[in-house]
């Protein structure tokens, strides 16, 4: 009998109990069609020991559902009494054992399901029973009876398999031969007792059946008992696995610690690789092991050395040789353990291919097993849809198209049918199905020990990491050599400081966590902010320190590290310390290396937020940085030397051509306009003629000064050589230059006058613009230098100093 039933059954369980109940309903009415028969003393009686006998059930193990004794009295009542009262009897019985001592109330559908079960299998039983067989036979009846009794239990039995099958996706066959094939002997002893109360009754009277009754209730209370010592071989035995499956698990995760993957990866696998199983209908022994396999199915890496295992880039072949080798000795390691035969067999080819081009036997087709077939899918599309050293994880749907693409070349296409109809289901079960892991402190420190035997480096106290699990030591021992050897080399050919610090940031925060970071360098008496990042980055960005102020400044002054420092001392020197405010702790060390004095300092908003491993690793990494900022300072100096004009300080005639060209290529991307401006000084030979080169580089100085002060910070002035200037307008309108360059004009002339004893210097510029008077540098170059030499030649011929500008421009626009 069904016991329980979920609130949402799938449509082929509902639709399946709609038809028994209406093919009960029918036969049920078929039965009694005539009206309820008459009902004798003896119903009444069997009846009453029938429901009372309702209360012996036992709970049948692998379902939610019962059987009672009750069936040894329908059986006597349908030999006696016939097959409308043992129908009444039976479905009476039915009902009151649903709620006799049930934990849950049945629900309607339950009762209906669970009654015309019952009518149908009285019915067919009476069908069995009343057939002339065996007729001319002493024992005619008793074998009528067990035939009748054998379909009483296949059919009553059958109805409850079909249901739970068809509710867990199971196969029928399996459900009843796991749940009821078993008790059929108890079925058969019951048949025999039915007849012996029937032959007691009729020879012997009612004081020898009543004594068969305590027979029913040692029956009862063998059966009851077999089940539950059944019940506590079955839980043993569920605890045994369960603590295999957890030595299982523990050791995949320190081999996949190893190889710097998550536990993630292991549950993943796991979970999609069963369920593919299940709906394979693969049997339970091919599920456990598969369920082992897919956990150890790596477990051969130990063999690989780690540099291979870890390598960010393709391989080689001499190093893919050894990588393959994991295969054969995964299998050879779970031989040895004495795994399931079939646990070894799938860790060897699970990596096989389809067509046969995998290795290490070259298997094609269906002489792969088929959990190794299951597990090389699911392993390829975790892969693809995981983070990896290398790259960044694809999108679900991107790589169940890229797995599919690859049905019947490398992996089943069963398999991958089964995988492309349900990964979003396996998935969502991935992330409620955790693997066990136990927590572990990273943080907290062991106090007890003395020193090793070669003591300590300058007699450093006694520090080491907790060790409440090893998962993570393992995974966290290994990330931080990784980080710090990509780091190194990463950081060894970069030649800009933001991308330095960008390795930087990415390799630390696997190994420290921080909210806001920043790098400072000494200038003078001053230490200033060279690179910020992170909530509250911009605050600290023009950050200037006294040295010996603040928790950085103090840090660069004495090269001695701080951990756990207050943020608050900083925030004293930062104009907007209110955007500061979140922080509150910090881990600053020196940065020492060539001429480079400065400090690395990480922000966190928790407070105490570092210990003392975390200022080992980052003392441990600053060196690496130092070199890496000094380079990136020296190469930063050299570059800015190449393109700089030494006497001004403006971009020279080298870095004048680069800027040029990318403001072409902007402004024809937004269809905008650009004005090139090129000056020279009027009478600039008379004043070194005359007051000297001292005089005129002290001019030189000061005009490049003005430009620069007249300049928006869109704009772009160099001086293209001696006494000659160019800017750079972007979007200026020609009303715009005119007035510009009369206001640099008139300031020239007045800063002129101070420089060379009231002599008049002033500057003639000339214009051009693109698009119309060039499409490139050295055409508007040309253009605006020979506008230049108009506009002194007007100057010259002329009483008056400056020409009229406005007629000028408009001229040249």
């Amino acid at each position: 009998m069904l016991q329980t039933a979920s609130q949402r059954l799938p449509v082929p369980v509902n639709l399946y109990v709609a038809a028994v109940g209406m093919a009960g309903a029918a036969v049920a009415l078929a039965t009694f069609g005539a009206g309820i028969p008459h009902l004798s003393g003896r119903f009444f009686l069997y009846l009453i020991i029938a429901v009372a006998s309702s209360r012996m059930k036992v709970v049948l193990p692998g379902i939610d559902g019962n059987m009672s004794v009750t069936y040894v009295f329908t059986l006597l009542a349908l030999l006696e009494l016939g097959c409308p009262q043992a129908m009444l009897l039976a479905m009476i019985a039915t009902i009151v054992q649903s709620f006799w001592g049930a934990k849950r109330r049945p629900r309607p559908v339950q009762l209906i399901f669970n009654t015309a079960c019952m009518a149908l299998t009285v019915r067919l039983a009476w069908v069995i029973f009343s057939q002339p067989w065996f007729l001319g036979l002493p024992e005619g009846e008793a074998v009528r009876l067990s035939l009748a009794g054998a379909g009483y239990f296949c059919t009553n039995t059958l109805c409850v398999s079909i249901v739970v099958a068809l509710s867990e996706k199971r196969t029928i066959q399996a459900t009843w031969r796991g749940c009821y094939l078993w008790s059929f002997a108890y079925y058969l002893v019951g048949v025999s007792l039915a007849e012996m109360m029937h032959m007691s009754i009729e020879h012997l009277g009612w004081r020898f059946a009543v004594a068969l009754v305590p027979l029913l209730y040692a029956i009862y209370h063998s059966f009851k008992a077999y089940l539950g010592k059944l019940e506590q071989e079955k839980e043993h035995n569920a605890q045994m696995a369960a603590l295999h499956l957890r030595t299982i698990e523990a050791l995949a995760m320190a081999i996949e610690a190893k190889d710097e993957c998550t536990q993630e990866h292991l549950r993943r696998v796991q979970v999609y690789s069963e369920n593919i199983a299940r709906r394979m209908n693969l049997p339970e022994t091919d599920l456990q092991a598969l369920r082992a396999a897919s956990i150890l199915h790596d477990i051969g890496k130990l063999a690989v050395p780690d540099y291979i295992i870890s390598k960010p880039g393709k391989l080689t072949p001499e190093e893919f040789d050894k990588m393959k080798i994991h295969t054969v000795v995964g299998s050879a390691i779970l031989e040895q353990v004495g795994f399931p035969h079939a646990a070894p067999a799938i860790v060897r080819a699970h990596h096989e291919r389809w067509d046969g081009g995998g290795y290490p036997d070259g298997l094609k087709g269906e002489e792969i097993p088929i959990g190794a077939r299951i597990l090389s899918a699911v392993d390829c599309f975790d892969a693809l849809s995981s983070d990896r050293q290398y790259r960044q994880a694809l999108p679900l749907a991107v790589a169940m198209e890229q797995v599919a693409s690859l049905a019947g070349s490398s992996f089943d296409p069963q398999v991958i049918e089964v995988l492309k109809r349900h990964y979003v289901e396996f998935e969502t079960l991935t992330t409620k199905t955790p693997l066990r892991q136990n927590a572990v402190a990273k943080d907290r420190l062991v106090s007890r020990g003395g020193a090793p035997d070669a003591g300590f480096q300058n007699e450093c106290p006694a520090q080491q990491l907790a060790a409440e699990g090893f998962v993570s030591p393992i995974a966290s021992a290994r990330q931080e050599v990784q980080a710090i050897l990509e780091l190194t080399h990463e950081l060894s050919g970069v030649k800009r400081l933001d991308q330095a610090m960008s390795v930087v940031e990415d390799r630390l925060k696997r190994l420290i966590s921080f909210d806001c970071i920043a790098v400072y360098v000494r200038d003078g008496d001053m230490v200033k902010t060279e690179y910020a990042s992170g909530r509250g980055s911009r605050a600290l960005a023009s950050l200037e320190i006294p040295l010996g102020q603040g928790l950085s400044g103090w840090v660069v002054e004495n090269g001695t590290p701080i951990l756990n420092g207050n943020p608050a001392v900083e925030r004293a020197n930062v104009h907007d310390a209110g955007k500061l405010a979140f922080l509150k702790s910090a881990l600053s060390v020196p940065l020492s290396a060539g001429g480079l004095s400065g400090a690395l300092t990480l922000y966190h908003a928790a407070e105490d937020a570092y210990n003392k491993e975390h200022l080992r690793v980052l003392l441990e990494v600053s060196g690496n940085i130092a070199r890496a900022i000094e380079g990136w300072l020296r190469f930063q100096q050299t570059q800015q030397k190449a393109t700089t004009d030494e006497l001004t300080g403006l971009p020279n005639a080298r870095a004048l051509f680069r800027h040029i060209q990318n403001e072409l290529v902007r402004a024809e991307g937004a269809h905008a306009r650009v004005a090139v401006l090129v000056g020279d000084l009027d009478g600039f030979k008379e004043v070194n003629d005359r007051l000297g080169h001292l005089a005129g580089n002290e001019l030189l100085r000061r005009v490049g000064s003005i430009l620069q002060t007249t300049c928006r910070a869109a704009d772009y002035v160099a001086r293209l050589g001696g006494d000659e200037f160019v800017m750079i307008f972007a979007g200026a309108s020609p009303a715009e230059l005119d007035h510009r360059i009369g206001e640099i004009d008139r300031m020239i002339r007045a800063t002129s006058a101070e420089v060379c004893e009231q002599r008049t210097v002033g500057m003639s510029i000339g214009c051009a613009c693109f698009p119309e008077d060039g499409s490139d540098a050295e055409a508007l170059l040309a253009q605006a230098d020979r506008d230049m030499y108009r506009v002194k030649r007007e100057r010259q011929s002329s009483r008056e100093r400056v020409v009229e500008l406005p007629l000028a421009i408009s001229q040249v626009a």
